[in-house]
């Protein structure tokens, strides 16, 4: 197939590891262009937008982008560029792999769960924020919809049938936040009695986190909502070693944006020891949603041989001696093989 893909290299090391990435991607042989655009500290200095109108058309134009991480300036009232893509394209499932690669010396090294956040309400809307002119009193809104809860449950329901998988945990606090967390919980109940073939399960958050961390191998697809879901999914990639490991997927009915979720790490840029595995795994989730799955599996598979048997090349957060080039390079050649 030929597909045309936005290409957002990001700020720090986001050029570093895109490189890599596209590297790997055209050793792949996907039949992909890139339609390269700009966002964050990059844009902001050439064309005063953290995230240009241009950067906007691009992504809508062609329906699925690759983006590195982009740095949101602190304070000045700039608004998280990733939270605006979110809103602005209605990317309201937040997918995030957490699998076991060897040579990470991390815990555990049977790892496979998947977090389904909701990604566009619950308590990081930006309404009802109000803080008393004294300083004493801040209050915060979390306001969820049975629509928002309905399909990211559904998403998540689907996407275990889809690939495979045998269980789905449903995340919430409704012991205490017993509207808006009720109302997801109650949600949950209802839809998972369409998908008798697959267990459901449902576990407060809070014992969630201590399962997670004494008894990781009982969960396999988790959904939840926003706050809930950016935890636990950080909390995952504690368990396989870090965020240099921890690809993002935020999908819509429209438009899909792929990503590493970790920041920009401004302090080793231009460095050339930035580990692109975040990248190159959100790169092999966005081949699965292409329609392109034995390459992406293809691609997976080439990471953890690479990881396994050519600690020469990987980079120095893993152990090794090798650069972003080399790791991609050595990636690379295992997936013409």
């Amino acid at each position: 197939m030929s597909k045309t893909i936005a290409v957002i290299p990001g700020d720090g090391i986001g050029p570093e590891i895109m490189a890599a990435t596209l590297h790997v991607l055209d050793a792949l042989d996907c039949g992909l262009s890139y339609d390269t655009v700009e966002a964050g500290m990059i844009a902001l200095e050439k064309h005063g937008d953290l995230l240009p109108k241009a950067t906007l058309e691009t992504i809508a134009k062609h329906n699925v982008a690759l983006k590195g991480p982009l740095t949101t300036p602190v304070g000045g009232g700039f608004t998280s560029i990733n939270v605006t893509l979110r809103r602005h394209f209605d990317l309201y499932a937040n997918v995030r792999p957490a699998i076991s690669f060897p040579g990470t010396k991390a815990r555990y090294d049977n790892i496979d769960i998947i977090t389904v956040r909701e990604n566009t309400e619950g308590a990081y809307l930006s309404e009802g924020q109000t803080l008393s002119e004294d300083g004493e009193l801040a209050t915060s809104m979390i306001r969820v919809t049975r629509k928002g809860c309905a399909r990211i449950v559904r998403y998540a329901f689907e996407m275990a049938v889809k690939k495979g998988r045998k269980k789905v945990t449903a995340v919430h606090k409704a012991n205490i936040i017993k509207t808006a967390s009720g109302l997801f919980l109650n949600v949950a109940r209802e839809i998972a009695k369409d998908y008798s073939q697959i267990e459901f399960n449902e576990m407060i958050v809070d014992n969630a986190c201590m399962q997670l961390v004494m008894r990781p191998e009982q969960f396999d697809v988790i959904v939840t909502t926003n706050l809930f879901g950016d935890i636990l999914s950080d909390l995952c990639a504690g368990l396989v070693g870090g965020l240099g490991l921890a690809p993002g997927d935020n999908i819509g009915e429209h438009a899909a944006i792929f990503e590493a979720v970790h920041g920009s790490a401004p302090d080793i840029a231009g460095k050339g020891i930035a580990n692109p595995c975040a990248l190159l795994l959100a790169a092999a989730d966005m081949l699965d949603h292409l329609g392109m799955v034995e390459k992406g599996t293809r691609l997976r598979a080439a990471i953890r041989d690479t990881m396994a048997n050519d600690r020469e090349h990987v980079t120095p957060d893993l152990g090794g001696k090798g650069s972003t080039q080399s790791f991609g390079e050595a990636i690379a050649k295992r997936v013409k093989g």
